[in-house]
């Protein structure tokens, strides 16, 4: 196998959190700058990445990266690239593009000028003018950031977040690889109770789920680069085999969900079944401020709360910022996690600073991660 590139990209604020996973899988980073993290491995990685990765949006191959100034630039330094060492004589590629502050502003334009690079260089080392394009699909993506254009193929297909197991959703999901990142950055690990009072159609404590079984979260889904001659359908088994076998159902895993919806309830319970989750997850129905305590003590608390469009009562967001101020001042054993765009959380109600805060995004909304550690409980029940 050789020596390739591979960017993952990721939602601004998780970087950190997608290269830590990067490397446990074994490769080197080459770069980590905002929204993307570069890594070598082989062709093998391709699979291992896509099926493995929580927190990445997507796994992109890189071709190459230049200065590009004029459309000359762009059309002969595209056409330098080994596409044909991708792209067999049946492929069917489509190109897509993003430009930000570059001299090459037309988006249509830029992608015009690298399909035709691509033909061009194609017909030289295939012989011939006219390709079929009916065997697997290529998304050549350029990206132009102040001149300097980097080539890749996508090799996910649909984004990362979509794992295969969410059939019933219902209004302002979270998206799975951010669900999966806010766990990950909690101090909650199997042995401790897990509590969504919040929980929707149930993404965080399923991503929980997963992640403390280590179940990957692509094996309920296919990719774009499955189908790729370069790669090789054995590769593909030889993943997910490995991925199954790495499943660990010996953990005592404690996760409890509330949603005052039946509705999101039914949805949570329905998903948890398809993510093969649902024997460690309890989903009831009930009212966030109707919770005097916590079942259990050393509790954890990781939720998205309603905020922005989603709640236009303000009093009801009031309630329950000062709900979670109660739970967390009466409890010091409890752990709390929450993500809101809501900036009076902190300021006005909380009995004490957060313990530490991020800023991340939910969609299009920019959010902060407020992290209250609770006492840590005795090494016996861990």
């Amino acid at each position: 196998m050789s020596k390739i590139e591979l960017i993952a990209t990721a939602t601004f604020g998780l970087e950190a959190v997608v290269k830590r996973e990067i490397e446990k899988l074994g490769y080197r980073i080459t770069q980590s700058e905002n929204a993307k993290i570069t890594y070598m491995t082989d062709e093998r990685g391709i699979a291992r990445s896509n099926l493995r990765l929580r927190c990445a949006d997507r796994v992109l191959l890189k071709m190459g990266e230049f200065t590009a100034e004029t459309s000359e630039d762009l059309f002969q330094q595209t056409k330098a690239l080994p596409w044909e060492e991708w792209i067999p004589e049946d492929g069917k590629f489509t190109v897509q593009c993003t430009t930000v502050k570059s001299r090459l502003r037309s988006e249509p334009a830029n992608q015009k000028t690298v399909k035709k690079a691509i033909v061009e260089r194609m017909s030289e080392c295939y012989m011939r003018d006219i390709f079929p394009e009916t065997g697997a699909e290529y998304t050549v993506k350029i990206t132009l950031l102040r001149d300097r254009a980097t080539l890749t193929i996508d090799t996910s297909g649909a984004g990362l977040h979509k794992r295969g197991y969410r059939q019933h959703p219902v209004a302002a999901p979270l998206k799975e690889t951010l669900a999966a990142a806010l766990v990950q950055l909690s101090f909650w690990k199997s042995g401790r109770l897990l509590i969504d009072p919040f929980c929707g159609s149930g993404t965080i404590p399923i991503e929980a789920a997963m992640y403390e079984r280590n179940i990957a979260p692509g094996l309920g889904r296919t990719f774009a680069s499955e189908n790729w001659d370069r790669i090789g359908s054995d590769i593909w088994k030889e993943e997910r085999t490995a991925a199954y076998r790495d499943i660990d159902y010996g953990k005592n895993i404690k996760i409890l969900g509330f949603d005052i919806d039946g509705g999101a309830v039914e949805a949570a319970r329905a998903n948890a079944e398809d993510a093969g989750v649902d024997d460690c997850i309890e989903i009831r129905q009930a009212d966030f401020l109707t919770i005097e305590k916590m079942p259990e003590p050393y509790s954890v608390i990781i939720t998205n709360p309603p905020y922005g469009e989603r709640i236009g009562d303000r009093k009801l967001l009031e309630n329950i910022n000062e709900h979670f101020a109660e739970l967390i001042g009466g409890d010091e054993t409890l752990s709390c996690y929450v993500i809101t765009e809501d900036k009076n959380l902190e300021k006005t109600v909380m009995p004490r600073r957060p313990d530490r805060r991020r800023k991340l995004y939910n969609g299009r909304f920019e959010t902060c991660y407020y992290q209250y550690y609770g006492e840590r409980p005795p090494r016996t029940s861990e």
